[in-house]
């Protein structure tokens, strides 16, 4: 996959914005929901009291509309695979959308949501996915009246995008002065309490009209600024306990696509997007990928610029390419669009499995 990342920098450099809104002449689907937390939450948290906000400069610094609450410099993920897909324009946030523009799609992500309720409440108010959903199901209420035909035929069609996990242990299991989980639970026993809650989520989901479902798998977050600038490891760099609970996670979320598509929830397609193995491909290959530095943040303060996150009209790096993370816990705009073309039309299944995205999209 090395040779397939540098290829795609080499052709990422060479698209600006507007190149990038013409790869597709028309959306391959009619609507694009998305799930998830900060790393594809596009303004959902800007006028909640948290800390997990991020519209201010800063962030939003290589973006068209600047600071709107991205938790990055440019694009997401799911801005970028948007694109992809052939929306013309960014799917907004739920927070800002009402009437006719629901059926394009919504994003529901917020800074700090997890799997769990209480996951982020050290960090102030967010939306959990249990809220997400809950929004969804109103969200489709409201799409009845707005559009002609059935709904649940025309939300069949639909890609939706959910990306829980991160925050579970970051923003509550690893967090033993705030959260009493890592006592209550052994690190196998919350990956599968996790499994079980998110199972019943993604469940709702497809009661509710999803068919066409990609579901991230947690990256790599024991090698993120955050953990660097904290942890003192003896044979390595990263949180490498961090990083062994979410591989047990991962691989159980693995397992459960396998058994919605085997017919636990008939008629529909799950796609799992492998982002620990991306984002370590990033990280080990840094300097094939174009990027420089990748063990600390373009922004931020203290060691690895990972011990606080982006201050208010901070100075950041200037070459914002070459750098994989973009703060203490999230990725750069680069990375994201590298991510984000690798798995739309991967060839293998190193990043997506069992198809890719756009096959997802053409069914």
């Amino acid at each position: 996959m090395k040779f397939v990342f540098l290829v795609l920098v080499l052709v990422l450099l060479n698209y600006n914005n507007k190149a990038w809104s013409q790869l597709q002449q028309e959306a391959q689907v009619p609507c694009f929901f998305i799930f998830g937390d900060s790393l594809v939450d596009n303004g959902n948290n800007n006028r909640l009291l948290t800390l997990a906000r991020a519209n201010y400069r800063p962030y939003g610094l290589d973006f068209p509309q600047g600071a709107t609450g991205r938790f990055t410099n440019g694009r997401t993920y799911v801005d970028a695979l948007a694109q992809l897909l052939g929306f013309r324009t960014y799917i907004p946030a739920y927070a800002r959308t009402r009437g006719p523009a629901l059926l394009r799609g919504v994003n529901y992500a917020s800074g700090a949501a997890g799997i769990r309720d209480e996951t982020g409440n050290n960090l102030g108010d967010h939306t959990s996915m249990n809220q997400q959903v809950s929004n969804f199901k109103d969200t489709v209420e409201a799409m009845k009246r707005y559009n002609r035909g059935d709904i649940s035929t025309y939300v069949a069609k639909c890609i939706y995008y959910s990306g829980l996990g991160s925050n579970d242990y970051l923003n509550n299991y690893f967090m033993p002065d705030f959260y009493s989980t890592s006592s209550d639970f052994t690190v196998t026993a919350f990956a599968a309490a996790l499994l079980k809650d998110y199972t019943h989520q993604l469940t709702q989901l497809y009661n509710l009209g999803a068919r066409k479902v990609i579901v991230s798998g947690v990256g790599q977050i024991g090698c993120i600024p955050y953990e660097l600038a904290r942890y003192r490891g003896n044979s390595s760099l990263c949180n490498e306990k961090i990083n062994q609970a979410i591989v047990l996670f991962n691989s159980g979320l693995k397992k459960l696509v396998d058994n919605f598509n085997g017919g636990q929830l008939p008629g529909s397609k799950f796609v799992y997007l492998d982002s620990y193995q991306s984002t370590s491909d990033l990280s080990l290959n840094g300097s094939a990928y174009g990027f420089e530095v990748i063990d600390k943040g373009c922004c931020g303060v203290g060691r690895n610029n990972g011990q606080i996150t982006c201050l208010p009209l901070q100075q950041p790096c200037r070459d914002r390419q070459k750098y994989l993370f973009w703060d203490a816990f999230h990725p750069t705009e680069m990375a994201n669009l590298l991510l984000a073309q690798a798995s739309f039309s991967s060839q293998t299944q190193s990043y997506t499995y069992p198809i890719n995205i756009q096959q997802l999209a053409n069914l």
